[in-house]
């Protein structure tokens, strides 16, 4: 049975309309917590939010939907995705909250959840709670309602384990950072934790208003924090997205560094240091041929996943890894954090600069990408791969691209298009591949 609700990360959608009201939100609150309630302990659940104005709404809905069924709540306030995770799992809850829609535009909102281990939720446990948000559930008798009630403490436990992420040896005195929090989650957490190891902190999208999130900022919008970073003469540049589970990095010239260099990166130091496992690093199907080969040149292998980083989490689980992400910027360092951790990630590449001595445009640059381009093509219904027209295109871009490139074509499982990607060592093959393909899916389409 599919999923209605949710999605490849929880539920997601716009505002006040359609899977993402307050009466949904309440619903799915009792039904996770009725799929929680093991035991006869008192139960809890964490719930932290970013910064959207919608958050409110969302926040007090899950709150009577969880203490409705009996659960007690624990209100973080505004905090990044991995610190919920974390808190869920520190503070011995039974289940975790994430109120937020990640890179998305402040109209849209979403539900995240964890379970007591701060992994997210199991394909299992969300058909679960998919089954349930169409009953009516029982609720607790009057006398076991939950109680609901917020801590102060939330910031400064993220902040210290963010820091012990890193060895004692290692300070950040003397790097001058620009940190962009694009008005999300991060945007008190991560300048604190920078700055209380040493760096001197330019912080730009600290200035949420419930409508600014991502708004030109973050890891998405870069030209800011490009900007930023050669205007004040930093010596780096970190950009986090509205809930601060992804990371890109600006060098000192405002060059940008992917998600990609910031695996090779990572991954190169871990084997080097006796720490990466697994023999090499995760990542989807998306990222560089040149991440593949740089690895396969330090004797690492690349296991390529579907797209998602829930994909990768499984596959990094499964076989042992401690490394993995995606090219976009979300970094899964198992070490660490049971989800994406920007800030998190960011230590470890500012660790990197400065056990190495070097400027960031000498250190994130470990490789050349092959040109890579992606085009979407948009159609009205059917299933055009089965076209045999587009078959025998796909087929004939293959053959052309085989031994120095390849392809990833696939349906958007949110939208009515087909992703076209190619890359290869020829920009020339990897256009006129993309653009055969196109074509046909749209001529079949028609």
């Amino acid at each position: 049975m599919g999923k209605s609700y949710f999605g490849t990360d929880g539920i997601r959608g716009k505002t006040n309309a359609g899977v993402m009201t307050a009466a949904v939100a309440m619903k799915v609150g009792q039904a996770a917590g009725r799929r929680f309630l093991r035991g006869d302990h008192r139960h809890r659940v964490v719930i932290g939010k970013d910064t959207r104005l919608s958050g409110y709404m969302l926040e007090s809905a899950m709150v009577a939907g969880f203490t409705s069924v009996g659960m007690d709540v624990i209100l973080l306030g505004p905090m990044p995705t991995p610190a919920v995770a974390l808190l869920t799992r520190e503070m011995r809850a039974d289940v975790g909250v994430m109120i937020s829609a990640s890179h998305n535009p402040y109209e849209d909102n979403g539900i995240k959840l964890f379970g007591p281990d701060g992994f997210k939720l199991s394909d299992e446990d969300e058909l679960a709670i998919e089954a349930m948000l169409g009953e009516e559930l029982p609720l607790a008798p009057s006398a076991d309602i939950g109680r609901a009630r917020r801590i102060d403490d939330a910031r400064g436990r993220y902040i210290h384990a963010v820091k012990s992420s890193l060895p004692d040896s290692i300070r950040l005195d003397g790097l001058k950072i620009v940190v962009d929090c694009a008005n999300g989650a991060a945007y008190q957490v991560a300048p604190s934790a920078f700055w209380e190891l040493g760096a001197e902190i330019v912080a730009v999208g600290v200035s949420p208003n419930g409508k600014n999130i991502n708004d030109k900022v973050g890891s998405t919008h870069l030209d800011l924090v490009q900007e930023t970073v050669v205007a004040s003469g930093a010596d780096i540049g970190i950009a986090l997205d509205g809930d601060a589970d992804r990371l890109i990095v600006v060098d000192e010239q405002g060059q940008i560094v992917d998600g990609d260099q910031l695996m090779a990166l990572i991954g190169s130091q871990w084997a080097d240091q006796g720490r990466l496992a697994g023999g090499g690093v995760v990542a989807t199907v998306m990222s560089n041929l040149g991440l593949e080969r740089f690895l396969q040149g330090r004797g690492l292998n690349l296991v390529r996943t579907k797209v998602g980083d829930r994909h990768v989490l499984e596959a990094m689980r499964s076989g042992g890894y401690n490394v993995g992400g995606e090219q976009s910027g979300h970094m899964i360092l198992l070490d660490h954090a049971t989800t994406g951790d920007g800030t998190v990630a960011a230590l470890q590449v500012l660790a990197a600069l400065v056990r190495s001595g070097k400027r960031a445009s000498e250190l994130l640059h470990l490789f050349d990408p092959v040109p890579q381009l992606l085009k979407n093509v948009r159609f009205g219904g059917g299933k055009p791969l089965d076209d045999n027209r587009v078959k025998a295109v796909i087929a004939d871009a293959e053959a052309a691209l085989a031994g120095k490139g390849r392809l990833v074509i696939r349906p958007s499982g949110t939208e009515p298009v087909i992703r076209v990607m190619a890359e290869g060592d020829d920009a020339g093959d990897v256009e006129a591949a993309v653009s055969a393909i196109c074509a046909a899916v749209a001529e079949a389409a028609a």
